[in-house]
């Protein structure tokens, strides 16, 4: 008999078909959120779980899951799951690390050219029918190639962006909780600072952090204020890593550049004051939105939850200690 299992919302048919080889899959949903209540009622009976970062799986999803085993979520982040809830039940939570790296790194980059050399607002220039006639001093932004970037969180995501970053030339600045080896900081290119140090020095702060109690709002007003008046704060990680009526402030009132921004507090949901500003670039969550990448993500979150079912330990889990 094929042990039942929930996946929560649409993935790619691969991973669907490896779940499918072992296991009963009880719900094949289109693409939308499931509602809380939703969620607890799905989840009651089955043995395992594949779940997205927009799924909350807190303390009533796995007391409605009694015969739970494991949480695999499709994603690096697993802020979406209450770890301790599931590691009182003896339950294994799993990751999807190194899936994203490439992906979240390359729209990085994207997000950082398009805000410096105002890609999105000449596009929207254009559509808006306003362009007559190319003048010198049109639309004038700023260089990347020969300046100071600062990257906040030096993990996978922060490595993969700093190596970009020899092709533009630039100066890589960084400030992690733990210094990188000495090779590695040469190969990177990358010198270690403090957070402030970093914020005055940087034309482009990228961040790369993970969301945990120490990280929520890291970057906040006082942050802001110490980063220099032509410079430009992306984020790829977590909405809430920002303090996001701080950074309406910052940018209203100059104390930045701009801004570009793939993640934010309450998602969907996007302050209303930033679509009036045009040195804001915002795209809807797509760091790993590629085709290859988000299929190589659901294939590992199948393959840990499968894992778990054999009775194995999973490749990527996150709370090792309920395997003593």
């Amino acid at each position: 008999m094929k042990l039942p299992v929930l996946v929560t919302q649409k993935i790619p048919e691969r991973a669907l078909a490896l779940v499918r080889e072992m296991c009963d899959v009880r719900l094949d949903p289109p693409d939308q959120r499931l509602t809380p209540l939703a969620l607890r009622q799905a989840v009651a009976g089955v043995e395992g779980m594949i779940c997205l970062v927009t799924d909350q799986i807190d303390v009533q999803v796995l007391e409605a899951g009694t015969a739970l085993k494991v949480v695999a979520n499709v994603a690096v982040g697993y802020d979406n799951i209450d770890i301790r809830a599931a590691t009182q039940r003896g339950i294994a939570v799993t990751n999807t690390p190194g899936a994203v790296t490439e992906a979240t790194a390359d729209l990085t980059w994207g997000l950082l050219l398009s805000i410096a050399r105002r890609i999105a607002e000449g596009d929207r220039y254009i559509r808006a029918g306003k362009w007559h006639e190319w003048q010198f001093m049109f639309m004038l932004g700023c260089d990347v190639y020969d300046r100071t970037l600062g990257i906040i969180g030096m993990g996978r995501i922060g490595q993969a962006v700093a190596r970009r970053a020899q092709g533009f030339g630039m100066r890589v600045l960084y400030h992690n909780r733990q210094r990188l080896a000495a090779g590695v900081e040469q190969a990177l290119g990358a010198t270690w600072v403090e957070l402030p140090t970093l914020l005055q020095q940087a034309d482009f702060v990228s961040v790369h952090v993970p969301l945990m109690a120490e990280t929520i709002h890291l970057i906040g007003a006082a942050e802001l204020r110490l980063m220099q008046p032509t410079a430009y704060l992306i984020n790829t990680a977590r909405g809430a890593v920002i303090d996001e009526a701080g950074l309406v402030r910052a940018l209203t009132e100059g104390w930045i550049a701009g801004a570009a921004l793939d993640v934010f507090e309450r998602e969907p949901e996007v302050p209303q004051a930033l679509f009036a500003l045009e040195n804001v670039v915002l795209v809807p969550h797509i760091g790993s939105a590629s085709v290859a990448t988000r299929t190589r993500m659901a294939v590992m979150a199948a393959e840990n939850l499968l894992a778990v079912l054999r009775g194995n330990r999973p490749p990527n889990v996150v709370n090792p200690e309920i395997y003593g």
